[in-house]
């Protein structure tokens, strides 16, 4: 016994074939670098002050005063 020739969604039936090309090019358009939607920045904060944790542990808040 063979698989399914078809697939039915919604009502709508489509070859299996279809799928699997359609699913293919979708896997090649996400190997593609994609554009960013901003700029990107680099990060000039001291390392202890880029994550939440250290932000916490490490207020700066009243430094330099």
């Amino acid at each position: 016994m063979s698989g399914p020739r078809y697939l039915v969604l919604d009502g709508k039936r489509y070859l299996w074939r279809d799928v699997l090309r359609i699913r293919q090019e979708q896997r090649k358009a996400a190997k593609r670098e994609q554009p960013t939607l901003f700029p990107i920045k680099e990060d000039c904060r001291p390392p202890t002050q880029k994550t939440a944790r250290g932000r916490y542990e490490e207020p700066t808040l009243f430094e330099g005063t």
